[in-house]
């Protein structure tokens, strides 16, 4: 009895650490996306270079952020997270006062290695400290505020850049998650459940496939050109995708753990989540560079934010409905209907620029693709999370969100392709295609 009153007295100091970390998390997320534009002049960075300011964090932390969930399990889920939070706060510090593009990418790697470690802890931690009863409660405040972070992102990194300049941002992130790790160190919870051990073999592995599948995914734009440049990276990803199957499933505690797979609902969770992010981080990334450039609408970074506004709205609305319209409806309705909704968003915002219709037109495409993917996000980790053991929350969640960043850095991968060839036209093409995908996915949920 002592224990489960310490855990329930637990639950308020520990949701309230844990949400300022993700809103945090969330924010950095969409709130460079505005200032890119700004970071590209003031530091000197290429069309590759901006790719990597954004892939270098979502890289590292699909390839980390499965020992993040792995650490949260064996060490403790607030601890873990305590780690994780104070690395993440170091890299703004130093993308704050960053000299040149190649010290922001390197420390924007190493926030992605923190976001690892505080998305999947926190994640973990909220469950854990949540009794059952409000478990459901505390993990949809959980996935609240980092919708709150990214819907408000965009706004707050456009007028952050326009007023105080790009780098005020990353002294935002340090302001917010000091607290946050001060609140988890007062409320440092239980101790790991065994001794930390690592499958550095299954680690290695997965960051040979990561980094190799990036690289060649980033070659095929000129392929024709070099195609050796796409074709070897792409067959060693092949490669070491077929190791790390083999290795993984021969191990008694594996880091990669593909028997979660064999349940429906988290793979369908897993896929939901990739897709989804692949859709956010490209819309938002070449959504501000066409809306800053000169050849596109010409805004300053306040007024590309501004413009977003309408995507902002839904996300934190939305985030927030979800779990009733998934009550009501069913989730299998609810996520199809989600899916559909961000392709017709997209289509809306394609047909606005085939018609040359005026900015305003925009809008409601944006709002309706900002529904989507708000029911999607919001929803899915639950979906993935509901029918595992207690014991698997660290390593679910980092697969869960292992699979959300890889698919927001193949994303960013493949609309630089597509935003080179086509503009940003061809990639709300790319993104219906993507929704319409996630959409056939939904269809395979058990009705119930």
């Amino acid at each position: 009895m002592p224990a489960a009153s310490n855990t329930k007295s637990d639950l308020a100091p520990v949701l309230t650490a844990c949400c300022l970390a993700m809103l945090a998390v969330g924010d950095n997320s969409t709130a460079i996306m505005a200032a890119l534009p700004d970071m590209k002049g003031s530091l000197q960075l290429g069309p590759a270079e901006i790719e990597w300011v954004v892939n270098a964090y979502l890289l590292t932390a699909a390839i980390f952020i499965v020992v993040g969930g792995d650490a949260a399990d064996q060490l403790g889920a607030r601890r873990s997270s305590i780690a994780g939070i104070a690395l993440f706060a170091l890299a703004s510090l130093l993308i704050a006062l960053a000299p040149a593009g190649l010290v922001v990418v390197a420390a924007r790697a190493l926030q992605g290695l923190g976001a690892a470690f505080a998305v999947a802890g926190t994640l973990a931690a909220v469950s854990e400290a949540a009794p059952d009863a409000k478990r459901a409660e505390a993990i949809g405040a959980w996935t609240g505020f980092l919708m709150l972070g990214f819907s408000i992102g965009p706004l707050v990194g456009g007028a952050v850049t326009h007023y105080a300049g790009w780098r005020f941002i990353f002294w935002l992130n340090v302001a917010a998650m000091v607290p946050a790790a001060l609140m988890l160190l007062r409320h440092p919870g239980a101790g790991g459940r065994r001794a930390m051990s690592m499958d550095w073999v299954g680690l290695g592995i997965l960051a040979i496939f990561m980094v190799t599948l990036i690289s060649g995914l980033q070659a095929l734009a000129h392929v024709r050109t070099n195609p050796l440049a796409a074709i070897v990276p792409l067959a060693l990803a092949g490669i070491a995708f077929a190791a790390l199957i083999r290795t993984e499933t021969r191990r008694t505690q594996p880091l990669v753990d593909f028997s979660l797979f064999a349940n429906r609902s988290f793979a369908i969770a897993a896929g939901l989540l990739f897709l989804v992010m692949f859709d956010i981080m490209t819309l938002l990334l070449y959504y501000n560079l066409f809306a800053q450039s000169a050849d596109g609408l010409g805004m300053s970074a306040i007024a590309a934010g501004l413009s977003l506004l309408p995507l902002s709205v839904a996300l934190f609305v939305f985030a927030r409905a979800a779990p009733a319209i998934g009550m009501r409806i069913g989730a299998r309705r609810m996520l199809t209907g989600g899916s559909l909704l961000l392709a017709v968003g997209c289509a809306i915002i394609w047909l606005s620029f085939q018609t040359n219709a005026k900015f305003a037109a925009l809008m409601p495409g944006l709002f309706v693709a900002g529904v989507g993917i708000a029911l999607i996000y919001a929803s899915a980790p639950r979906l993935g999370l509901a029918t595992l053991p207690q014991l698997q929350a660290g390593k679910g969640s980092g697969m869960l969100n292992s699979c959300s960043f890889l698919g927001g850095t193949v994303g960013v991968t493949f609309g630089g392709i597509v935003f080179a060839l086509s503009g940003l036209p061809g990639v709300l093409v790319l993104l219906g295609i993507s929704a319409l995908a996630s959409a056939a996915l939904c269809l395979r949920l058990r009705t119930h």
